[in-house]
């Protein structure tokens, strides 16, 4: 292949190996915070707080993912 390929290729892998590492990441603090909710004997999820994220997050979102597949990646 060309240089430019293997280069575009190697670019993908770190930055899917960066997503899952974040995610990763993101799933032990909600889980954290769900132990915490759970001492204090609030519910795990908070519509108002889940509203306001999603509405950051599109705000956030410059492309090319849509809004159906930023739904999809938070749901």
């Amino acid at each position: 292949m060309s240089e430019r390929f293997d280069e575009l290729r190697d670019r993908i892998t770190a930055n899917d190996e960066a997503i899952v590492a974040a995610v990763n990441v993101r799933l032990r603090l909600v889980r954290e915070l769900w132990e915490l909710k759970a001492a204090l004997g609030l519910g795990q999820l908070d519509p108002g707080r889940e509203q306001a994220l999603r509405a950051a997050l599109a705000d956030a979102n410059d492309g090319p993912l849509s809004a159906d597949g930023l739904d999809a990646l938070v749901t």
